[in-house]
């Protein structure tokens, strides 16, 4: 059984950045691919970014695409989310998940997810 605990939201204005990190437990993190999810009010809960077990490959939503950059330490057992040049409509709750699988495309792929945090963009 995986554990995996995010921490880094909070509010920030459009235009500024936030960290956002997940460190895992229970299980041997450089066997999962890791990604992050997202879910606004009212809204399903999208795919944002995945990246591969080595840390080599990464794949983004076209939303965040160039904004944002994933990131993993397998010796920390953590992945990363920079989140850059934040708009409104990036608010959401964020959960960071992970897959034994081949690839981490949508929700039906994810094995674990986190608890989510909070990343709320406003003036």
């Amino acid at each position: 059984q995986v554990r995996l605990v995010e921490s880094g939201g909070g509010l920030v204005e459009p235009g500024g950045s936030l960290r956002l990190s997940c460190a895992a437990s229970g299980g041997t993190f450089s066997n999962y691919i890791m990604g992050w999810f997202r879910q606004a009010p009212g809204k399903r809960r999208e795919f944002v970014a995945s990246i591969s077990r080595s840390g080599i490959s990464r794949y983004y939503a076209n939303s965040v695409k160039g904004r944002f950059t994933i990131s993993r330490d397998n010796a920390k057992t953590t992945v990363y989310l920079q989140m850059n040049s934040l708009k409104p409509e990036d608010t959401a709750v964020y959960y960071c998940a992970a897959s034994l699988k081949s690839a981490m495309a949508d929700r039906g792929a994810v094995d674990y997810w986190g608890q989510g945090t909070q990343v709320t963009v406003s003036s």
